[in-house]
């Protein structure tokens, strides 16, 4: 059985652990606004949806880095004009998301034959993690740290009481693409650790279990953080220990994570409605 040391110890394993703490951060920050403001099912849909820009740019020696963020920002755009144009922002999500899915199959498959390289892409990989991913890891956590201290507001604003908001001449509209553009960001960032289908174990996870467990924003904020950061390190060293991709195993805690922390709310509750029951 591998020891917990070796995350230190082995070169790749540092890079990677680095990275993970990276995301945590980017993660329990962000992802406090992503449960907020609703964008779970977006913050999925754009890490996939970047697939083909991602297999076309592997197939071809472009950078995977700017193709996955052209074609997130790009997603963002689509979305949030789909919003500004009065449509529904989940269909938008949901037909853009089928889009890229489909587009990124059919290069997988027919146009570049790209083989062992999409599980890489989709899951993630312990190897291989460069300086370019750390830099934009590092990026996305300060960006995430920085639209939180200069828009925090506006988007807990937005959250409770969208009308208001409006009412108070916050600039919503803004602050959304802005907020959009940020996850968007941070989900091209994960895909290196985590592969693009499995974003959510670091951006939704955490902070929908934080979500259970708090009321307060900060507390959430606090609570996914934690979480994020739990979850990566303790996925990573599962990855290292089973020989798997690292997504995998964060999710897989993640989701578990959450689901005890909701049967046990749950059973308090009704432990509560029990004792509040007249005799």
């Amino acid at each position: 059985m591998p020891s917990p040391l070796d995350l230190l110890d082995l070169p790749f394993l540092r890079d990677a652990l680095l990275e993970l703490v990276l995301l945590g951060v980017a993660g329990g920050v962000l992802g406090a606004w992503i449960v907020l403001r609703r964008l779970a099912f977006f913050s999925h849909a754009v890490g996939s949806a970047t697939f083909p820009g991602l297999v076309a740019a592997d197939a071809s020696g472009v950078s995977p880095t700017l193709a996955g963020l052209a074609v997130a920002l790009g997603y963002a755009g689509g979305v949030e004009r789909a919003g500004r144009a009065g449509r529904e922002p989940g269909t938008a999500t949901a037909l853009l998301l089928v889009a890229a899915l489909a587009a990124g199959v059919i290069l997988a498959s027919d146009v570049f034959e790209s083989g062992a390289a999409v599980d890489r892409l989709l899951f993630g990989t312990l190897l291989g993690l460069g300086t370019v991913d750390l830099a934009l890891s590092a990026a996305a956590a300060a960006l995430a740290a920085a639209g939180t201290l200069a828009l925090g507001r506006t988007w807990a604003a937005v959250a409770f009481d969208p009308d208001g908001a409006g009412a108070l001449g916050v600039p919503a509209a803004l602050a959304d693409f802005l907020l959009l553009a940020l996850v968007s960001v941070a989900a091209v960032a994960a895909i290196p650790a985590v592969g693009a289908l499995l974003v959510t174990a670091i951006y939704v996870l955490p902070a929908a279990s934080a979500r259970l467990l708090t009321g307060s924003v900060s507390g959430l904020i606090a609570l996914a953080l934690a979480l994020a950061l739990a979850e990566g390190v303790v996925g990573l060293y599962l990855a290292y220990w089973l020989d798997v991709p690292p997504g995998p195993p964060v999710a897989v805690l993640g989701a578990t994570t959450y689901a005890l922390l909701a049967a046990a709310r749950g059973a308090a509750h009704a432990r509560s409605a029990l004792a509040g029951e007249p005799a």
